[in-house]
């Protein structure tokens, strides 16, 4: 390691301590802590993990809801080379239990609001021996997660640390027929937090509502940039609209993890707009939102999104590189090479789609303990995303779909995000889903299940045709199904429960990944 080029999270954090000690780092409920007060604390935990052997490549696992605490921890790993992975709460006590012998972390802290009944089933379940720390108890609980911060001392660990080591653990896909931890590297988390800071128009001024999840990298991007910055990172345990407005006007929050479902929380909690919001700078929503809230005036703003995965530490392209451009998702990241590839790993003509392959300093170092999958992965020195996309004729990326939903009709690749797109352009139509439905003659064969605007109707027939006259007929669903509603996995729609329910499935690309 060059010590004199390197930085890690934890030098960030002791750079934030010297350069704005008194400015304030972090909020949770009553909690407020300053840089200076935060550092002295992940000093302590630190110091308390080390004594029960938490080193160099070993894991740290929170099973609870979001928290400030997830970040002392995270820092506290920084400081000793080891890795913290923020589990998804959500989980049932099988998966909780996976997720603990998968990594057999030596210590785990974990939350009883909520969530208790899981987490302790899941601990009858699970083999691997680990230190328990509740978090969510009295401080003088001796089993509790203050009594064991208090054991540490306050001075720092001047331990050298390789900033190219892996620092988060995030789980990810559960191709192969189980979840898998994205290993992300100190480095990795620094220059996203400064790429994405960018883009977002991240300060040190800033106030983040970490609203979303903690174990997603949708949350955890912002809250990057937001410490990488020296900005003020606020918790909430969950999404509640009330909550949220309350947070939002006594921190003067100037950003948080919004999508669809909590904009409309957030409004049906304060119908009269009793809150004031306006310190929130946002895209806009509509025009009740829009008069509530300020213009977020950031690059990002003008066009959210891109194309990312948890294994690059999100985002991988950014639409706002591409205003007016071809392709819909955007132009690379300064920090990552992009191509797209055939089965040999050739590059395919522009406008034709291929697997979507990069590298970079934000490529993760790979899965927690997954040898062959990270060879599969990482072969010809790129990172295989297993994602379809095209490089369009003016550079620009169009994400295409998962490569393990491409449905085979034949010799013919249907990809089911383009014929899902074909029939949502019809005025009928709020949103659809394609399957692929196993057949003997043809491999499979695709199906549509459509949601139908109120007051609607549309025919089978009339929506095949429709299809029939804008891209190639091979494409065109055989079958239509119309239902109320698709079902959802958190905000994504849940194609796994539409293959069991419709009978989808004779992938080419194996299983489906759950979310």
């Amino acid at each position: 390691m060059d010590a004199l080029h390197a930085i890690t999270l934890g030098d960030v954090l002791r750079e934030h301590r010297r350069s704005r000690p008194a400015h304030l780092a972090v909020v949770d409920g009553e909690v407020r802590r300053t840089f200076f007060e935060l550092d002295e604390r992940v000093n302590r935990l630190a110091h308390a993990l080390a004594a029960e052997g938490v080193g160099p490549g070993e894991r740290v696992l929170w099973l609870g809801q979001n928290s400030a605490r997830i970040v002392e921890l995270l820092l506290a790993a920084a400081k000793l080379g080891a890795m913290c992975c923020p589990a998804n709460w959500r989980q049932t006590a099988d998966e909780i239990a996976f997720v603990i012998d998968d990594l057999a972390p030596r210590v785990i802290v974990w939350q009883e609001d909520e969530v208790g009944d899981a987490v302790r089933a899941a601990r009858s379940l699970a083999s691997a021996p680990a230190t328990w720390l509740r978090h969510d108890t009295d401080d003088t609980d001796l089993d509790g997660y203050e009594a064991f911060l208090a054991t540490g001392k306050s001075d720092d660990l001047e331990e050298p640390v390789d900033p190219s080591t892996p620092l988060l653990l995030i789980y990810t896909a559960a191709f192969g027929g189980r979840p898998n931890a994205a290993m992300l590297s100190h480095r990795a988390c620094i220059e996203q937090g400064i790429v994405y800071g960018h883009f977002t128009g991240a300060s040190g001024d800033d106030v983040y509502l970490n609203s979303g999840p903690m174990f997603h990298l949708g949350t955890l991007m912002h809250l990057l940039a937001t410490f990488v910055f020296g900005g003020t990172n606020v918790f909430v345990p969950r999404v509640d609209g009330e909550t949220l407005c309350r947070v939002i006007e006594a921190e003067r929050c100037t950003g948080a993890f919004l999508v669809g479902p909590i904009f409309e929380q957030i409004l049906a909690a304060d119908p009269d707009g009793r809150y004031d919001l306006s310190s929130l700078r946002t895209v806009p929503a509509g025009r009740d939102w829009n008069a509530r809230t300020g213009r977020d005036p950031s690059p990002w703003a003008a066009a959210p999104g891109g194309y990312g995965q948890t294994e690059a530490v999100g985002m991988m392209t950014f639409s706002c590189l591409a205003l007016g451009a071809i392709g819909t998702h955007g132009r690379t990241s300064p920090l990552l090479q992009v191509r797209v590839v055939d089965e040999d790993g050739s590059d395919v003509a522009d406008g034709e789609p291929g697997e979507i392959v990069t590298r970079g300093p934000t490529v993760m170092n790979g899965y927690w303990n997954r040898p062959e999958e990270n060879a599969h992965r990482a072969r010809g020195g790129w990172h295989h995303t297993n994602d379809l996309g095209r490089r369009e004729a003016d550079g620009s990326i169009t994400f295409v779909g998962p490569k393990t939903r491409m449905i085979k009709s034949a010799a013919e690749n249907i990809y089911p995000v383009e014929v899902e797109q074909c029939i949502a352009a019809h005025d009928a139509v709020v949103e659809c889903a394609i399957l692929g439905v196993p057949d003997e003659r043809w491999v499979q064969s695709v199906k549509a299940i459509v949601v139908l605007r109120e007051g609607a109707t549309i025919t089978p027939d009339e929506l095949v045709e429709h299809c029939r006259s804008r891209i190639a007929s091979y494409k065109k669903p055989r079958t239509i199904e119309f239902v109320d509603a698709l079902p959802r996995n958190g905000w994504a729609v849940d194609y796994d429960a539409l293959d069991a329910e419709f009978g989808g499935g004779n992938y080419p690309g194996g299983s489906v990944p759950s979310a």
